[in-house]
């Protein structure tokens, strides 16, 4: 129990030059020495202190905050509302383009592999294995069309 008393004992004071203020000393030879205990035969100059953090400004005016709905959520102007479903419509819609013609260009592909039949694909399991990864991004592609039709549908 002596030893454990000790031992925090010696820990605590070990931690006390720690909370002290970093200082600047010059040593006979002349080398400058920054520590936070006193350096023997060597001259303080200066002590640094913490930097004071900045205070918040209390005179800050906050901006005005628009109403807010029912459930808390801020309200927006139906203008507003209005041209973003706008937007939104624009870009899904350009991106339901995008989409059809990469999958017109990805069934072609696939057809043109299925067509394709080498020599060392005698049999049709190494046919369906090569023509996979052709399959599923036709597959792909239509999900995607599918999942951009749904949100077309929900903006009516």
């Amino acid at each position: 129990m002596r030893s454990l008393f000790l031992a925090l004992l010696v820990t605590w004071l070990s931690a006390v030059p720690a909370l002290a203020d970093t200082c600047k000393y010059i040593d006979k030879d002349g080398r400058v020495i920054y520590s936070n205990a006193p350096v023997k035969n060597a001259r303080k100059l200066t002590c640094f202190q913490e930097p004071a953090l900045p205070q918040p400004e209390a005179t800050k005016a906050r901006p005005a905050e628009p109403s807010t709905g029912e459930a808390g959520q801020k309200r927006i102007e139906p203008a507003v509302q209005r041209k973003r479903d706008e937007d939104r419509r624009k870009i899904l819609e350009e991106e339901l383009a995008r989409e059809q013609k990469a999958l017109e260009e990805a069934k072609k592909v696939l057809a043109d592999q299925q067509a394709q039949r080498t020599g060392e694909e005698r049999n049709y399991a190494r046919v369906q294995e090569r023509v996979k990864p052709f399959q599923d991004a036709v597959m792909t592609h239509e999900k995607n069309i599918s999942s951009i039709q749904q949100e077309l549908a929900n903006l009516q």
